[in-house]
């Protein structure tokens, strides 16, 4: 007599055990030691980035400065090469363009910077009689040092000790190391703004399927005009600084107003240590011009314009030019500052631009994703039914 199976389809299906379904889904160990091993590589690799970073600064940092540069005058070389210019001259006359600009600089500033060197000795002389004048509060100060000692118990002073040394041996030691690097910055310089096309012929050749060439086409597009057009913004912004302190200085009554007012131009480039250092000369000009409480006088106008130029002026005018976040351009200039130091201070901004523009050309998704506004369920729509069984 012939078996007939049951019927699959109209089987019914055997429930589940309630005490098994109440039980917590077990927790995988293995996926979580693979994700924590994952993100302590990526930790370890960051951790050692950083070092190298550091501690080949002599190095990167010079080539850094020269690919920054060669980024702001890379218009100018196509343009030369546009006009027939082979790419080794356009190069040279690049290099020999930059130094020019540098040494028009340093002549403007010899003739007045002559003249202070002559009052040098009459200029220290006075600052002498004003520190003179203070010796009184510093006193009266190290006597109230005194008595929080002897309060605290700490009786004994903290000693340095300052090693004997001569200048001519620490500028010996320092002149290699410095034309060093000024050599390797003109060779980086000379070769990138001549091979610069090559390198990106080369790296688009790399790069698999022609939609990532596309995009890999337009990160080098995007870099090269958002450099240059952020070191024209700052060019700009520090003319305008200059300006404002050599009128500043003018009003005041220091002597040579466009002296310090070019001066607090170029230092305002080195982020944080050229208006430390402006703010120094200042106070060793107020203090060699004027007397009593005048000789904050200069430094004061000049701190207020730095505060001005820095908290409303640069953030706002490179964040939103550069479409960057004001709080993601300072943590950007203190990562850099402290790696590189003032040289980093100058290149942390566009670097800032290249991961931009590759994060906005390799992934557009994430880089304009634009905000879904919230839209609530309309209450006159019915419900869905559910389909009924075939």
């Amino acid at each position: 007599m012939p078996q007939f199976s049951p019927n699959p389809a109209r089987a019914k299906p055997v429930p589940a055990n309630p005490a098994f379904a109440r039980l917590p889904p077990k927790l995988d160990i293995d996926a979580l030691l693979s994700i924590a091993a994952r993100l302590s590589l990526v930790l370890l690799a960051t951790i050692a980035a950083m070092v190298a970073l550091n501690l080949g600064r002599y190095i990167f940092a010079p080539v850094a400065l020269a690919i920054v540069i060669g980024l702001m005058f890379g218009p100018v070389a196509t343009r030369l090469e546009r006009y027939g210019a082979p790419k080794e001259l356009a190069a040279i006359l690049v290099v020999v363009l930059f130094f020019t600009l540098i040494a028009t600089g340093a002549v403007m500033f010899a003739v007045p910077l002559s003249v202070w060197a002559e009052k040098a000795p009459t200029v220290w002389q006075e600052l002498r009689q004003q520190l003179i004048a203070l010796k009184q509060p510093l006193e009266m100060l190290g006597a109230l040092q005194d008595q929080i000692r002897n309060i605290t118990g700490a009786a004994t002073a903290m000693s340095v000790k300052v090693e004997d040394g001569s200048t001519v041996q620490n500028i010996a030691f320092l002149a290699p190391a410095i034309l060093g690097q000024v050599l390797i910055f003109l060779a980086s310089l000379y070769f990138f703004v001549a091979t610069r096309n090559e390198i990106s012929t080369t790296i688009l050749s790399m790069c698999v399927g022609r939609r990532i060439r596309w995009r890999v086409a337009h990160v080098f597009r995007d870099v090269e005009a958002d450099v240059s057009r952020y070191l024209l913004s700052i060019t700009v912004i520090n003319a305008g600084m200059g300006v404002a302190v050599g009128l500043a200085m003018w009003m005041a009554g220091v002597p040579s107003p466009a002296l310090w007012g070019g001066l607090a131009a170029i230092l305002n480039y080195i982020v944080y240590i050229g208006p430390a250092l402006m703010t120094a000369i200042l106070l060793g000009v107020g203090l060699a011009t004027f007397d009593g409480y005048a000789v904050f006088l200069p430094v004061g106008v000049y701190l207020l314009i730095e505060l001005l130029e820095g908290q409303f002026v640069t953030p706002h005018i490179i964040g939103r030019t550069m479409t960057l976040n004001p709080f993601t351009v300072f943590l950007a200039l203190a990562f850099w500052l402290w790696i590189w130091g003032p040289v980093g201070g100058f290149i942390a901004v566009p670097f800032l631009l290249v991961l931009y523009a590759v994060i906005r050309n390799i992934l557009p998704h994430y880089a304009k994703r634009p905000a879904k506004p919230f839209m609530p369920p309309r209450r006159d729509t019915p419900p869905e039914m559910p389909r009924e069984r075939q």
